[in-house]
């Protein structure tokens, strides 16, 4: 029963310092932040961080992995057999859900360090004939990108439905 109860103790505390760094990036770049500060914020001591992590890269690496196995928990059920590619207004939901983890995933440019390597074949295979996928691939990976970070520039002032539909119009309801 201990065990458990450190675990959930560690997992708590490990929240606690993704929030307060999350919370310290909305308004300070991250060589202006220091693990005092963080813990400041988190209301820790430096001796629960060091436990947690070897510094602030560390941090910063293992919350990009929660983020991403977050964000491929969206869409576990397609994984199974129930794909549906143009379900974007999931995503959108988390990201509004989620505004201030995605706000950072961007400043500290997360978003350079992930490639799109799962894609629906038969919809590539359809539109594309499976020709320069790479291309196609990027292409829709910048201007993904591009329209959620105007989106969480602007709070999030649409719909997560109105953002698929943006989505599927510039992509004239191909995707």
């Amino acid at each position: 029963m201990v065990n458990v109860q450190n675990n959930k103790k560690r997992r708590t505390s490990v929240l606690k310092i993704e929030k307060a760094l999350v919370t310290l990036l909305q308004e300070h770049d991250l060589h202006q932040i220091s693990i005092i500060d963080i813990c400041q914020e988190a209301h820790l001591n430096r001796s629960t961080f060091y436990a947690n992590f070897l510094d602030i890269y560390d941090l910063i690496d293992q919350l990009q992995s929660r983020m991403l196995a977050d964000f491929k928990g969206l869409y576990q059920e397609e994984s199974q057999g129930q794909h549906n590619s143009n379900d974007f207004t999931k995503l959108f939901r988390h990201i509004q859900q989620n505004q201030p983890f995605y706000t950072t995933y961007f400043k500290l440019k997360l978003d350079t360090l992930v490639n799109i390597s799962d894609y629906d074949i038969h919809l590539a295979q359809r539109l594309f004939d499976n020709r320069n996928l790479d291309y196609h691939r990027e292409f829709f990976r910048a201007g993904i990108t591009a329209i959620i970070k105007k989106w969480l520039d602007h709070n999030c002032d649409l719909s997560p439905e109105e953002m698929s539909d943006i989505l599927a119009t510039e992509y004239q309801n191909k995707i």
